[in-house]
């Protein structure tokens, strides 16, 4: 297969659903995984995009543009690698508390300005952030903070449909915030028998912390029956760390 042989991309007025995600560009193509572009950044058609599995993607000077990757990265939740170090450090920070919701804003402010290896930009550009703070006042994105002594100091937004829960981006003010917001995302969904998380496409720090690809179709297969489940309550209990221990001995 050349570059010419995918088929014509998909241009989206603000009304026109989104493709079958199984139509996407495949891997031999150009630019696999692509599936459409266009459509604006509605709550409305995010959230149609997230129930499809798809998300957006895209630089400045770029359309929107529509992702659904074949194979997919996950966690799944149950092998999370909660490690030894990680663990360490939130022992020794006796003023460490995990909130949800309380700074959306803030957490994907930072999202936006935290350097990337190997990228000169962010693809979180401003109307992606409008987008998900709209997102986020809907009732769909939330935020996962690390905070000690009372600052801000590492977290995470995700998004949720039903049951379905949607990594997006995090940062860290300090080593191992943002890791520490994970593994409360973490015991959050094992708390409430979430089995995977979504996160997109593959990371070496995803892959540490027990990431995983899968076929599209088994990630698809597990949205199309997540989503319908009842809403999820938001918020973060103490006893919910309960659900990382004990751990399997970590390096």
């Amino acid at each position: 297969m050349n570059d010419l042989d995918h088929p014509p991309l998909v241009y989206l007025e603000t009304d026109t659903p989104l493709p079958d995600p199984e139509s996407a560009w495949g891997a031999d193509s150009a630019v696999p995984g692509l599936l459409a572009a266009g459509g604006g950044l509605s709550v409305q058609r995010l959230i149609e995009a997230y129930s499809k599995g798809c998300f957006p993607w895209f630089s400045l000077g770029q359309p929107v543009l529509w992702w659904s990757p074949d194979p997919r990265m996950v966690l799944k939740v149950q092998d999370f690698r909660f490690h030894r170090s990680v663990r360490q450090w939130m022992k020794r920070h006796k003023g460490l508390d995990i909130r949800i919701d309380t700074a959306f804003d803030a957490v994907i402010d930072h999202c936006a300005l935290a350097p990337r290896p190997g990228q000169k930009g962010t693809w979180i550009v401003p109307d992606m952030v409008t987008a998900y703070k709209a997102l986020h006042a809907a009732g769909s994105a939330h935020s996962i903070e690390t905070w000690i002594d009372g600052q801000l100091c590492g977290g995470l937004y995700c998004v949720s449909v039903g049951q379905a829960v949607f990594g997006e981006s995090m940062f860290s003010l300090v080593p191992n915030a943002s890791k520490v917001a994970l593994a409360a995302l973490v015991a959050f969904c094992r708390a409430h028998r979430i089995a995977m998380v979504d996160c997109q496409q593959n990371t070496p720090h995803l892959t540490f912390m027990g990431g995983v690809e899968v076929p599209r179709s088994e990630f698809l297969s597990h949205i199309r029956h997540a989503q319908y489940l009842p809403s999820l309550q938001w918020n973060f209990e103490p006893l919910y760390w309960d659900e990382l221990s004990p751990t399997p001995a970590s390096p």
